[in-house]
């Protein structure tokens, strides 16, 4: 019984900073973000967007563009690390959602839950929701993945932004693609990146004998911010480390002796920035070739030097060209997505194809996933007959040519929440409309709304 994605769906913000203006006004040479990591635009949230109204987009496409009924929904897990409440999931949001959608108490029997592990949180979702269809072949299940990645202005992660949600069907006889049972993971404890909740001392914001502020009665307050402490460097190693254990331990899962990479048409891996996967992936490469793995090895001293030569070979440079670069096209023209950067990557590897007319079925990708913290998932899947048509619907290239530039100045504003006023009118999507400050019990709650 084949299990998979039968249908896929995506929401990105309508608003785009060109990342030529970002580098002018940060004193870098564009070319070292257009042509060295790949990246040409960065989607940027409006006022009334948030990860919730992303993941109600997507999922609400989802059930207008394959007609889902209440009852052809039995799960929803989301992965994120963009939740809004230390509780209450998104799922919970979606459930509301979707019973605004299709009348009260119409999803009380649909599971929902969050599943959160840095950018790998949608893949774990994934992986769940397939062991759920593959139990009750009868069922379906809808994976969602939403995150904005927002980074300090000024840091070496403002560049990478982006944001977004990807909506996916789960079911049996899939018409996209379907998965091999077997999945490899390596994992690890590291503080590679992460978003801690940060102390802050009364006495260090001026309030003195512990008087009571916000509600605080504790001598601390714990601030939350959005953007994440991390090391690039140390997260590049880790990311590195983790997806080669990965792929070694598939490869022994799957007791494939030749070149693993070989029986893939496509590598979709996790883009934080459009290059990421390419500039990761040759010491993979390299260790999986025969010939190759003789001549550069880890023992010698310049290995690394090696491997950065090798590189920029016209061999690996073609390599890229088939495997990586129908993956990077959407990325280069949205930024991060965090847990939803990994499809995004696979839409955007069929999108392509689909464009080009040439077809996939029946064909392998493979799936290399990353998220700090860390931990990497192996796993590969096969093209269905169906892929053409079901990847039509999403029209993602038109979408992502239909958005607003904005500038810099607009830009710092957004990303310092200066501005109250949306910058495109909402139309034909959800917006959040308020956030609860009176009602003592609900101090907090978010309130959204559709916009027809």
């Amino acid at each position: 019984m084949k299990i998979g994605i039968d249908a896929i769906s995506f929401d990105i913000p309508k608003l785009q900073l060109p990342i030529k203006d970002l580098a002018i006004a940060r004193n870098i040479e564009p070319v070292k973000l257009e042509k060295g990591l790949g990246l040409l635009r960065m989607a940027m949230p409006d006022v009334h967007q948030d990860a919730i109204t992303f993941a109600a987009n997507a999922i609400t496409k989802l059930v207008q563009q394959e007609n889902l009924l209440p009852t052809d929904i039995n799960r929803i897990y989301v992965g994120t690390e963009s939740g809004m409440d230390a509780s209450k999931p998104i799922a919970s949001y979606l459930l509301a959602i979707l019973e605004n959608f299709f009348g009260e108490n119409t999803m009380t029997h649909c599971d929902a839950v969050d599943l959160t592990f840095a950018c790998i949180g949608g893949v774990d979702a994934l992986q769940n929701c397939i062991d759920f269809v593959r139990l009750h072949p009868n069922q379906k299940a809808i994976v969602v993945c939403t995150d904005i990645a927002k980074y300090d202005l000024n840091s070496t992660g403002e560049y990478t932004q982006g944001a977004g949600a990807m909506a996916m069907l789960v079911a049996k006889d899939p018409k996209i693609i379907s998965f091999n049972s077997k999945i490899a993971t390596s994992a690890k404890g590291v503080f590679d990146f992460f978003k801690p909740h940060r102390i802050v001392k009364k006495e260090a914001l001026g309030i003195t004998n512990n008087k009571a502020w916000q509600g605080v009665l504790e001598t601390e307050i714990e601030i939350f911010k959005e953007q994440p402490v991390f090391d690039g460097q140390y997260s590049n190693d880790c990311y590195v480390e983790r997806t080669v254990e990965a792929y070694n331990r598939f490869k022994e899962l799957t007791e494939i002796k030749a070149t693993l990479y070989e029986n893939w048409k496509a590598i979709i891996m996790h883009l934080p920035y459009s290059f990421q996967a390419r500039r990761m992936f040759p010491e993979i490469y390299i260790s999986d070739h025969p010939e190759l793995s003789k001549e550069i090895s880890k023992s010698d001293e310049d290995y690394f030097a090696k491997v950065k030569a090798f590189s920029k070979s016209d061999t690996y440079k073609a390599f890229i060209a088939e495997r990586f670069a129908p993956a990077e096209k959407a990325s280069s023209l949205i930024g991060n997505m965090y847990t939803g950067s990994i499809f995004m990557g696979l839409l955007s590897t069929l999108c392509y194809y689909a464009k080009t007319e040439t077809d996939l079925t029946n064909t392998k990708l493979g799936f290399l996933a990353y998220g700090s913290g860390a931990k990497s998932k192996v796993f590969e899947g096969t093209v269905e007959t169906g892929w053409k048509e079901a990847v039509a619907k999403t029209e993602l290239f038109e979408v992502l040519e239909a958005t607003t530039p904005i500038n810099i100045d607009l830009y710092h504003g957004l990303h310092k929440k200066e501005i109250s006023t949306s910058i495109v009118t909402p139309s034909k999507e959800w917006v959040l409309d308020s956030i609860e400050e009176t009602e003592v019990n609900k101090l907090g709650a978010r309130y959204y709304k559709y916009i027809d």
